[in-house]
């Protein structure tokens, strides 16, 4: 019987599950699934245990068997991202156990199969518009956007999708949504589909809903009908029929590739890093810097943010060569650069591993004066050309550039054309502020307020790339900087794959 383990953080060991027992065997090959969620944010390291289970225990269940009354056989672990970054989701681990110093004993392999537990790949695309939309602003047009939640068996709706904003417009037209089986339930499951004037306050004003099941949406499709809005009325319950309408284009049913397909497949996440040198991060000497190695060995914020982050993203970087750069700093030649080499060299960037970015950051602090201003845009050019020369090869690469920053930027207009020029690249740009400056700038560019961000020649980003988290906030509450930060990296993927018709490596086109 073979029983699998999650580590946890403090180093203790959770059982996730166990196999059937399969009787007389040296070479046993398991039925029975072990379940366990893959959380891309978190670096899941499994533990597995293989028992010789006396026969007198044979048909008990084997969730009742204890442990210390079987014989141990030996123990192998692996990180779950390990397993699902191989082409066949499949790992062979030596197990270990106590032999006697200086006995050679082979105690077996284990082998671990990994497969995506997903009921359906099959998604619906829709397109929507709506016409003649009641206008909620007094001095322009409304700014809507839908939203849209399923009705679960309390009668309560979990909002399941949401459109962009259309600006100043009573007859807009959306970018195709893409609803899977799992937001979804089945076909004729209801749906609250509401349409909301966009307010910057948060408050966005209702402008009318109605309820379609995805089927129904599919028929609305078919024979060109529209639906009229409706309006809850506070007199006796009625709804009042708004002359705005919904509209289906499009609706096309697909197959649709996950994150874990295109992983396994051989796409792979490289790992970039930027590291804020100006003066405002204090003197590195002195206690109160944030920039201070402490010689008890207690890491700074951003140690703490380089570590983190790395720890994940490794695991999906093959030759573990990473880019690593510092800004705002004056270099030994006596001139202020914003995009150094980490590492000191005049030529090539990289270095190996997350320990030989902690080592290039420990040496910069020593070789390198701190300056400014700040300034974000010659980084993101930076990661932006290695991304945009990755394209022309049609490598299966996707770029990751953090920034670790304690300012308020200089360059906002520069930073923000230069994040809208990259929106079109395999990249995705994660900040983390450090120290108690005010971060307002960050939550800007970080558009989660459902406005894409708009370079200064009035082009709009092709997609939100940018996630941000301030350290201030993540020291005060459960949640770690790397799950702040990571959380919706795989979506940022997936929606610059699929908007391109990208599909994994070797799959067929759909």
């Amino acid at each position: 019987m073979a029983v699998m383990y999650l580590r946890k953080k403090d180093g203790k060991l959770e059982e996730i599950g166990r196999t059937e027992v399969i009787l007389n065997s040296l070479n046993p090959s398991w039925i029975e699934k072990i379940t366990v969620s893959f959380q891309f944010e978190v670096v899941q390291t499994l533990v597995f245990h293989v028992y010789d289970v006396d026969t007198r225990y044979h048909n008990v269940p084997v969730k009742t068997l204890k442990l210390k009354d079987q014989d141990f056989l030996g123990e192998a672990t692996c990180v779950l991202s390990e397993i699902m970054t191989r082409p066949n989701r499949t790992v062979t681990l030596s197990l270990t156990g106590n032999v006697r110093a200086g006995v050679n004993r082979n105690l077996g392999t284990l082998s671990v199969l990994a497969e995506e537990t997903v009921a359906s790949k099959t998604v619906a695309e829709i397109n929507f518009r709506c016409v003649n939309l009641d206008n909620k602003d007094l001095f322009s047009k409304s700014d809507p956007f839908l939203r849209i939640s399923r009705i679960v068996e309390s009668t309560a709706a979990v909002p399941i999708c949401r459109t962009e904003v259309v600006d100043n417009n009573l007859n807009p037209m959306w970018r195709p949504v893409c609803l899977t089986m799992q937001q979804f339930g089945t076909k004729d499951t209801p749906l609250v589909i509401e349409c909301f004037d966009f307010n910057t306050s948060g408050n966005h004003e209702l402008i009318g809903r109605t309820e379609k099941s995805v089927a129904e949406l599919e028929r609305l499709c078919l024979q060109k009908e529209a639906v009229n809005f409706v309006y809850p009325s506070l007199s006796h319950g009625r709804k009042k029929i708004l002359k705005g309408q919904l509209i289906v284009d499009r609706f096309v049913e697909k197959v649709q590739y996950s994150f874990l397909d295109y992983i396994s497949s051989g796409f792979e996440l490289n790992f970039m890093v930027a590291v804020d040198f100006t003066a405002s991060n204090g003197d590195p000497r002195t206690p109160n810097s944030l920039h201070y190695i402490d010689p008890s060995g207690r890491s700074n914020s951003y140690q703490q943010a380089i570590m983190e982050v790395g720890e994940v993203i490794q695991f999906y970087d093959s030759d573990k060569r990473f880019p690593a750069w510092g800004f705002g700093g004056r270099t030994s030649d006596g001139s202020v650069s914003h995009a150094f080499n980490l590492n000191g060299a005049s030529y090539g960037d990289e270095v190996v591993g997350v320990e030989g970015i902690m080592t290039a950051y420990a040496s910069a602090l020593r070789n390198v004066a701190l300056a400014g201003p700040t300034l974000f845009s010659h980084v993101v050019d930076r990661a932006a050309h290695t991304a945009s020369q990755s394209l022309s090869q049609n490598s299966p690469k996707y770029y990751v550039l953090l920034i670790i920053t304690d300012g308020v930027l200089t360059d906002m207009a520069g930073t923000v054309d230069a994040l809208v020029r990259a929106s079109d690249l395999p990249l995705s740009v994660l900040i983390v502020g450090v120290g108690n400056t005010d971060f307002r700038q960050m939550e800007i560019l970080d558009a989660d307020n459902g406005r894409r961000l708009e370079s200064s020649t009035g082009r709009i980003a092709t997609r939100d790339i940018v996630q941000f988290v301030p350290m201030k906030d993540i020291h005060s509450g459960q949640v770690s900087v790397v799950q702040a930060l990571l959380e919706e990296l795989p979506g940022q993927f997936l929606s610059y794959v699929r908007t391109r018709n990208i599909n994994p490596v070797g799959a067929p086109a759909i």
